[in-house]
């Protein structure tokens, strides 16, 4: 992203290419290019397109929909909620995890690394991919949700059976680009502290994103 090249996997190339060479994809690189010169920004650059590089189109069965990067040092690496090992869970994924306790009865895991996820099929996707040092939603008017909108459009119209998880209403706002009758889109609260307990909580999207997938004949996620 702050070099000429965009290092993207082959397959989500393929279908954004297009975008690569809009107007406001250019505007959008030479912003984040300042970025990283002028300021400290996360994630590191080459994980800026994480989620894509671990998660080809052929192998996305889930679309998990975050915000933007975590803000501290060490913590972003490019996919939503997820933080490296030896970093301490954020609370919204240990609000995940209790649910996936509640829901499937898995137990909490000691950390908060989910490209486990990544590889089997979860495209853990941030609404804004880099953000500065300390200034959550400092990157949101760069062009970002345009391009992943645009992936969230894509994905829909390439795929059928994907299962997408909206929380919040910020991924709410997203539900319009997704074809219902091709896909399972599952909405509830966002997973923050100050909102799990509103509907988060007992939403059970993982066993109904498993049943859905196995109804397809679709792997199932070992979440």
């Amino acid at each position: 992203m702050t070099n000429k090249k965009i290092i993207i996997e082959k397959s989500w190339h393929d279908i954004l290419n297009k975008e690569f060479t809009k107007k406001y994809f250019s505007d959008l690189r030479e912003k984040v290019r300042k970025s990283y010169i002028n300021t400290k920004v996360y994630p590191p650059a080459k994980y800026i397109f994480n989620a894509f590089n671990l998660t080809p189109v052929s192998n996305t069965k889930v679309i998990i929909l975050g915000q933007d990067p975590y803000f501290n040092e060490g913590q972003a690496h490019g996919l939503s909620f997820s933080v490296p090992k030896g970093i301490s869970i954020p609370p919204s994924l240990l609000n995940i995890y209790k649910e996936i306790e509640s829901d499937i009865g898995k137990s909490i895991p000691n950390n908060g690394f989910l490209q486990r996820w990544a590889n089997q099929g979860v495209l853990l996707l941030n609404n804004v991919l880099t953000v500065e040092a300390g200034k959550p939603n400092s990157h949101k008017s760069f062009g970002w949700e345009r391009f992943t909108e645009s992936v969230i459009k894509e994905i829909s119209l390439k795929k059928s059976n994907l299962v997408f998880m909206l929380w919040g209403s910020n991924a709410h706002k997203k539900e319009s680009l997704i074809n219902s009758d091709n896909h399972l889109i599952l909405k509830s609260p966002h997973p923050s502290p100050l909102s799990a307990y509103r509907g988060f909580f007992g939403c059970k999207h993982f066993s109904k994103c498993n049943k859905y997938l196995k109804k397809n004949n679709i792997k199932e996620i070992i979440w």
